[in-house]
């Protein structure tokens, strides 16, 4: 992480906002000083509750670019961003001036979310009854971390591909969503159930498939989707104090998950008004949103697209189709908002599903 040495002589004074009140002494590290943290020549100074500043020496040569952190103390505490994620590198190409930074939320002993609003987890059971594909599933329920002390009753979120959401253990990763919720629900955004939904393990791509003509065959797809509206909505709906109306109900999933919700949500627009579809394998079926587009056209419905750049040569353009075809394909006197977002550098894997996650449900849920 090391830069390149500058030959002139600079003063840059940076300046630090941090609503969060902590009593740790900030430092700033990067390139200058081969990112050691705690040193007290670059401890930045207290003005007043949450500014900090701090300038460097006159004589200080700076590397250009300039690539540094804010730390509360050491590594283990380092700057994240607003949902918990690990803050990427700040970069400069100036070596003077005023420069005005901000953070949101801090690591905290090594933990990046704070344990108190872990929400509580809920095993439905390990061999849950999928009648219509005469399969069993484990299927298990997040609930907010004050359930059992409120009397509130709380959308839900179903999402695909259950072992890949809170297992750290998992084979491809994991998401994160027990810790992201977490983060959400300090911030005031704790308010959801998420119903996690095991896939198949060697029948996944059978099952995630809708079932018409696709690249890779004729699916079950559709027993599947009718399994999650017919047989498990109304049992989590009667299991749990949940808002069962399609405004407060989403469906969601990556990949193949993403694929299914998609399906999921064309096929019963009357259960999901909330759609998080992350890297869906649209060449499975290129054809798929045109094929549904009148089955959807007259429902509310709030979208969440997203993909990364790296992730295919056609996945952004066709990301950009589905796009337009969702936000078209509906009356005027339906509401119909739909947000595409591409990571630049997003590769196909669970570590970027999981950041972009609690974005995608603060925006899905949160964001009237």
């Amino acid at each position: 992480m090391k830069g390149s040495i500058g030959k002139e002589m600079t003063q840059l004074r940076l300046e630090l906002s941090t609503n969060l009140r902590d009593k740790r002494p900030i430092y700033v590290a990067g390139n200058f000083n081969n990112w050691k943290s705690e040193q007290a020549v670059f401890q930045l100074s207290k003005k007043k509750e949450g500014l900090y500043t701090f300038e460097f020496p006159k004589d200080m040569v700076l590397p250009n670019p300039l690539e540094y952190k804010y730390v509360r103390g050491n590594w283990e505490n380092e700057e994240l961003d607003q949902y918990g994620n690990k803050a990427s590198n700040r970069v400069l190409h100036q070596t003077n001036g005023l420069i005005q930074d901000t953070v949101p939320r801090w690591r905290y002993r090594g933990k990046s979310y704070p344990v108190s609003f872990l929400p509580i987890p809920h095993v439905l059971s390990e061999n849950f009854e999928i009648p219509q594909l005469i399969k069993t599933r484990r299927i298990a329920a997040l609930l907010p971390h004050d359930y059992h002390k409120s009397n509130k009753h709380y959308p839900v979120l179903y999402l695909q591909d259950g072992q890949n959401l809170f297992d750290k253990h998992a084979r491809f990763g994991s998401w994160g969503v027990t810790k992201k919720l977490a983060v959400l629900a300090e911030k005031g955004m704790g308010d959801i159930i998420v119903v996690a939904i095991d896939h198949a393990e060697e029948e996944r791509i059978e099952e995630f498939t809708p079932s018409q003509r696709t690249k890779l065959g004729k699916g079950t797809g559709k027993k599947y989707v009718r399994f999650l509206a017919d047989t498990l909505k109304p049992y989590i709906d009667k299991k749990f104090r949940t808002l069962p109306e399609a405004k407060n109900t989403g469906i969601g999933g990556s990949s193949m998950g993403g694929l299914i919700s998609l399906y999921a949500g064309m096929m019963y627009p009357e259960v999901y008004s909330k759609w998080m579809i992350f890297s869906p394998s649209l060449w499975v079926a290129p054809t798929l949103p045109f094929d549904a587009a009148d089955l959807y056209s007259d429902y509310d419905r709030r979208i969440y697209l997203y993909a990364g750049d790296k992730e295919s040569e056609k996945l952004v353009a066709r990301m950009n189709e589905l796009r337009d075809t969702l936000k078209g394909n509906h009356s005027a006197d339906v509401s119909a908002e739909l947000i595409l977002s591409i990571k630049p550098g997003g590769e196909h894997n669970e570590h970027n599903w999981g950041l972009e996650f609690p974005k995608a449900v603060e925006w899905l849920f949160f964001n009237s």
